[in-house]
């Protein structure tokens, strides 16, 4: 079985190594799911779609890319355009199935052309990593519905992950601040109470007992105003308990619905 392709996602960098194979495992049965058991189409699927798309596919125009395909013979990006673009326009699905099944005989005719250039020129093993390409582009243009259709539910799944990822790095990042701005006070607190207790050292008997009633007043507002801090943070901890519920039965949900149960 081969890897899905796809760039580094930002999120995989606080991941762990098993919790990064864990995630490349997920996706491929995601995938495997939605295939079922056409291995043809999985075999093609899993060299073409990405765990990113947004940061993967080209943001230029698919008519600039396809224009651009046509000069250099790669159609690579096109493809991945098109069938990304036409994941996200369910309204024009026959139209995109057209679109990919065009560009994919663009790309199979490119294909051909190279590598018969270089057998010519007589190197062999070039020619024959184009067979690859060969293959993949004329499934495409066979199977376009196909591709799509599982593309389709592929990156809706991705896309809605991504956005519950996001999610996570945020509330991760607010966690982050608010134990950083607690460290921030209770530094200053300490700093302020050794200040404090400097100053007594030159202060008089009767001028000392009024400063230690003044700091157990101070110390005891500081008390009240961490423990309203805290009582905040609990509360945003139980939301975010809450949504992590909500969007984890809702993945369950899709999975079900995927796997008809």
């Amino acid at each position: 079985m081969r890897d899905l392709r796809r760039p580094r996602a930002p999120e995989e960098g606080r991941r762990t190594m098993p919790e990064q194979k864990a995630e490349k495992e997920r996706q491929q049965t995601l995938l495997e799911e939605l295939c079922g058991a056409d291995e043809a189409l999985y075999s093609v699927l899993s060299s073409y779609l990405y765990h990113t798309p947004l940061a993967a596919i080209s943001k230029e125009d698919l008519d600039a890319l396809v224009a651009e395909a046509e000069e250099s013979g790669d159609f690579r990006l096109a493809v991945d355009k098109a069938i990304f673009e036409g994941s996200q326009n369910p309204d024009q699905r026959e139209r995109y199935v057209e679109v990919i099944r065009s560009i994919a005989s663009k790309a199979v005719h490119a294909a051909e052309r190279a590598m018969e250039q270089r057998e010519r020129e007589g190197f062999a093993d070039r020619a024959a990593s184009f067979g690859k390409k060969i293959e993949d582009y004329r499934f495409m243009s066979d199977r376009a519905g196909d591709v799509l259709a599982v593309s389709s539910k592929y990156y809706s799944e991705r896309l809605l992950e991504s956005e519950e990822s996001t999610r996570r790095e945020e509330r991760h990042e607010r966690r982050k601040q608010f134990e950083g701005e607690e460290r921030a006070i209770g530094e200053r607190e300490k700093d302020e109470r050794a200040a404090r207790k400097r100053a007594r050292r030159k202060l008089s008997r009767r001028e000392r007992r009024e400063a230690r009633r003044e700091e157990r007043t101070a110390n005891a507002a500081a008390e009240d105003r961490r423990k309203a801090r805290e009582e905040e943070r609990s509360k945003e901890e139980e939301e975010e308990r809450r949504q992590e519920e909500l969007e984890k039965a809702a993945r369950d949900e899709r999975t079900r619905e995927r796997r008809g149960d």
